[in-house]
């Protein structure tokens, strides 16, 4: 491993196309610019692994697990009341009816 160093706004150079700058140095950390061509791929270590620890655990699923979690996700079927016929519901408004009937009967002014 190649050790340099370098202060604020002076860079380093690997090949002829990329360009890595010393934008600022703090207490315990540096940032660092890196200009590299579009092709090339620039990403953080870190990144990287916990992308390839996805991938390795996303594929040690097997179908009937996600298919056991579908079905435990899907909603209940839903039960319809059975539709009431007219017959029943006159006897149930029978004495409502009865109770407001006075009132109905009663002239309105004019």
């Amino acid at each position: 491993m190649l050790m340099m160093s370098r202060r604020k706004g002076e860079t380093i150079l690997i090949g002829d196309d990329i360009e890595i700058v010393i934008a600022h140095i703090g207490r315990t950390r540096v940032k660092v610019g890196i200009r590299a061509p579009r092709a090339t791929p620039v990403i953080a270590r870190e990144v990287k692994l916990v992308r390839e620890e996805n991938l390795a655990a996303a594929q040690r699923v097997s179908p009937a697990a996600v298919s056991s979690l579908l079905a435990k996700l899907q909603p209940p079927p839903q039960v319809f009341a059975a539709p009431v016929d007219e017959e029943s519901n006159r006897q149930d408004a029978g004495p409502i009816l009865e109770r407001i009937s006075p009132c109905l009967s009663r002239s309105r002014p004019t």
